[in-house]
């Protein structure tokens, strides 16, 4: 088994390798096993699905330790890299990345949010500080927001992001990430601008994977699409029973309950939760 910063560095180079990087968002044990299982070498997490799962709503409104515990559990039901959405560090990037170490995670997502990019490569740096010093070089994939988001001058924006990006990668990142983009023209343009792994969001429009990676994308994750997905179709098995009396979908779309093997295997326990020295703030 690789030692937690060993895994870092399989992860960093996973975004460098011949194939495209592809990441299932995952937001509790069950699904990260389920991804584990279906052959994915890493895992990421899901800010939405993690907070929806223990009843907040995104954007930081979960505090950070209870994010931390659940990518703690994720971490530990997991023998591959797992890699953390923490938002925009709950106020505290540094602490955050001293308690996702904790965790027994290797990356995470640090989003800008549309705000100011000097405050956010302060973050990068932080993070990247954090790591060194606990002797886990945290893989760090900035996120803007200038295209989910739509801030600004349309006709300015690639340009905008491009400059914001590149400010990161100066900072320390590993990778950049744009959700919002989906056309192909403007992918095509982020990659060969930056010749910089780029993760782009599967969303209702991006282009297949092989199309990405054919147009030089690093890395591609879903978000908080895997968790929706599976929202949905408990809404729509619950509207059956109330409404319709019958257990068709249930049945249909229901895994075998042989899937708790995945749990019965060796499980390593539950890594203590170092309380970082600063205090870490209530999302």
């Amino acid at each position: 088994m690789p030692t937690q910063a060993e895994k870092a560095e399989i992860f960093r180079a996973l975004h460098r390798g011949p194939e495209i990087l592809v990441l299932p968002n995952a937001w509790d044990c069950m699904s990260a096993r389920i991804v584990e299982e279906a052959g994915f070498p890493a895992i990421a997490t899901t800010s939405a699905g993690v907070a929806n799962a223990l009843g907040y709503p995104d954007g930081e409104r979960i505090p950070a330790a209870e994010m931390l515990a659940a990518v703690a559990r994720i971490a530990r039901c997991v023998r591959v890299p797992v890699t953390a959405d923490l938002e925009a560090g709950y106020q505290d990037a540094a602490a955050t990345a001293t308690g996702l170490i904790a965790s027994g995670a290797i990356g995470l997502n640090l989003e800008d949010a549309g705000g100011d990019p000097v405050q956010h490569t302060t973050r990068i740096a932080a993070v990247r500080r954090v790591g060194r010093d606990l002797g886990v070089n945290l893989v760090i994939n900035a996120r803007i927001d200038l295209y989910l988001r739509q801030i600004g001058d349309p006709a300015t924006r690639f340009e905008r992001s491009c400059e914001r990006l590149r400010v990161y990668i100066d900072a320390g990142a590993d990778c950049v990430f744009v959700p919002g983009v989906t056309d192909e023209d403007t992918i095509r343009r982020l990659v060969e601008a930056l010749r910089f792994p780029l993760n782009i969001l599967a969303a209702a429009g991006t282009p297949p994977i092989p199309r990405l990676q054919a147009l030089g994308v690093a890395r591609v994750s879903v978000g908080s699409g895997l968790a929706r997905a599976a929202m949905g179709w408990t809404r729509r098995i619950a509207e059956d029973l109330k409404t319709g009396g019958t257990y068709d979908l249930m049945l249909q779309s229901a895994i075998p309950y042989s899937l708790n093997r995945l749990f019965e295997t060796s499980r390593r326990p539950l890594p203590a939760m170092r309380r970082p020295e600063t205090k870490l703030a209530p999302g």
